[in-house]
């Protein structure tokens, strides 16, 4: 593929811009850990939900969404979509109660929440095992996205993929810390944003798709255009709608979507300027997450059915693709070289912003595990705020580097989502209840871990091996959640619980609610403001704007989608209904309890 001077004009103006951010902030985001970290715990709503938003919103993301519809078909987006009911969870019942927190890092909950060396070891552990271990696999997932598009849309090979992308991200994100990423995010969004929007145009005018109608009644293409899966394909509605819908949101961790809240999710909402704030940049993460991007991502992909029907006509194309990421992911970065010169700057400037987005954000996220809850925890509590910022920046170079490695041996982004659903099973429905029933301790979340590795460890790799009658992603899946969920709860029982004074520190400081600790009310009795501890429980009205975000998100998808295809009735009581929830989650606003 040839690209134009304006082309590489493009690409080029965005990577300085991005390094000009970092360098801008780099001394204020310098000045202490809580900077580096969390901006100061005074970042506006806007500007955390937008980051929200770029982060997720990596490259690997419509080769993810690519891979489903095209084995699937549209309705194969209800494996992500389904994630929603876990999102405005967490927008209505939990962000709040993680900004009261004051903590600078999720992990940071733990010693918060439980007592004794149990709490430490969990939080010391789990330190490394998401900050690096699990961190490190995103982030070479999403790197593997853009070894497929250097490959494919620029020729070049996966390690100078990987190496001129690592170098430009690593030094805006040590540089700048947790700002410098926010501010970058921002521009990166509305650059992704147009870049996916004009490339769905594009592709749906290309002479071999024939315009929008042609598209849609193509034979290869009309049978998977459904929003819904074919029911009589029993196995297919389990996979892809039924499972996610009734299992997998509330019982499965997921980086992004993590019930109750966690991860780089938990760090914006620790960095909002207030409880508010928080409330408010996870709704509008969510509607721009769910609501705004899939379609031009999903028509791409359709397109993509006509241009590249079979992986062998993907190997055709591109015979110098490498066999081991020949995968329908690739179709994506494919259908980009379509583009007329001009705009394939401005693609690939797109694609690569969403790659830095993602890795930006992964990298300060990590990067503060590794400061705050293992090096300044356990290794020197005594640290200075400089050496804590120096020590930042380090981890995020090595957590880079780590991630370039990795991303050279993966093959497709759907591989990895499986393996780290699977890894992640049983352990949702903890992170859901452990703000709210005091019985849960620092070893149920231990039991959860490890019985959740283990038996992912078993299924990916030891089933297979005895021979035994294969399962397919739902039964392992459910297999996994339920050996999980029995174990933990088992051990919450049959283990001593937190630390009295902890329970009534921690109840006091974030003022959950709710009868689930009503057993600890007697040792509430005799302190100052126990009076205000009922008033709390706003569970009811909280759940009702769960259930008016999720129509309001789901009609504008839905509507959205029945606009494209042409079905205006069904589109008009969709975006109808949106409207409808959107306006009584203003009149209900109201009704919320912030502190």
């Amino acid at each position: 593929m040839k690209l134009l001077w304006v082309d590489w004009a493009v690409v080029f103006a965005f990577f300085a811009i991005s390094l000009i951010i970092g360098l801008a902030v780099s001394k204020k985001s310098g000045e202490s850990s809580a900077e580096y970290f969390a901006s100061g715990r005074a970042m506006p709503w806007w500007l955390l939900g937008i980051s929200m938003v770029a982060t997720t919103f990596s490259a690997d993301t419509p080769n993810l969404v690519t891979d489903m519809v095209r084995q699937h078909g549209v309705a194969g987006n209800w494996l992500w979509w389904a994630f929603l009911l876990t999102g405005m969870t967490t927008v209505f019942v939990y962000a709040k109660l993680w900004r009261r927190s004051s903590v600078l890092t999720d992990i940071e909950f733990y010693e918060l929440r439980y007592s004794g060396k149990a709490a430490a070891f969990l939080r010391g552990f789990r330190a490394l095992y998401l900050g690096v271990f699990f961190n490190v696999i995103i982030m070479a997932t999403v790197l593997l996205a853009a070894i497929k598009i250097g490959g494919v849309m620029l020729g070049i090979s996966p390690l100078w993929s990987v190496s001129l992308i690592s170098a430009i991200v690593v030094i805006y994100s040590m540089l700048g810390g947790l700002r410098g990423v926010l501010i970058t995010d921002f521009l990166q969004f509305f650059m992704a944003m147009v870049g996916s929007v004009a490339a769905a145009i594009i592709v749906v005018r290309l002479p071999q798709v024939g315009g929008l109608s042609q598209l849609l009644h193509h034979p290869n293409v009309s049978k998977s255009i459904s929003l819904l899966p074919d029911f009589s394909n029993s196995s297919l509605v389990l996979t892809v709608f039924l499972i996610p819908l009734l299992v997998q949101w509330w019982s499965v961790w997921y980086p992004g979507a993590e019930p109750g809240g966690g991860g780089y999710i938990a760090q914006r909402m620790l960095a909002a300027k207030n409880e508010r704030h928080a409330v408010a940049a996870t709704l509008l993460f969510n509607i721009a997450h769910y609501a705004l991007r899939p379609w031009p991502w999903i028509l791409v992909a359709l397109g993509s059915l006509v241009v590249f029907p079979q992986l062998g006509d993907l190997q055709k194309a591109f015979p110098n693709i490498p066999k081991d990421i020949l995968r329908h992911d690739l179709a994506y970065p494919a259908m980009l070289t379509f583009l007329p010169p001009g705009l394939m700057g401005l693609m690939i400037a797109s694609l690569v912003a969403a790659v830095m987005s993602t890795i930006s954000t992964h990298l300060n996220w990590g990067a503060s595990y590794i400061v705050n809850d293992f090096y300044k925890r356990f290794v020197k509590p005594d640290a200075s705020e400089k050496e804590l910022v120096f020590t930042g920046r380090v981890s995020t170079f090595l957590l880079m580097v780590l991630a370039a490695i990795l991303a050279l041996f993966l093959s497709n982004a759907l591989q990895a989502f499986h393996i780290m659903l699977q890894i992640g099973a049983g352990t949702g429905l903890l992170f859901l209840l452990r703000w709210f029933w005091w019985r849960i301790n620092a070893a149920s979340e231990i039991s959860a871990m490890i019985i959740s590795f283990l038996v992912a460890v078993f299924f990916e790799m030891i089933y297979p091996a005895l021979g035994l009658p294969k399962l397919i992603e739902w039964q392992r899946l459910v297999l996994g959640v339920f050996i999980t969920t029995a174990g933990w709860i088992s051990v919450t029982l049959l283990t001593p619980p937190t630390d009295p004074k902890i329970l009534v520190q921690f109840y006091k400081k974030v003022y959950p609610g709710g009868p689930g600790w009503r057993a600890i009310h007697p040792y509430l009795a005799d302190e100052p403001d126990a009076k205000r501890l009922p008033l709390e429980w706003n569970l009811p009205t909280e759940l009702l704007c769960v259930f008016l975000g999720l129509i309001l998100v789901y009609g504008f998808l839905f509507g959205m989608g029945f606009l494209i295809y042409g079905n205006t009735f069904p589109a008009v009581v969709a975006l109808a209904a949106s409207s409808l929830s959107g306006f009584g989650l203003v009149r209900v606003w109201p009704r919320l309890r912030f502190d």
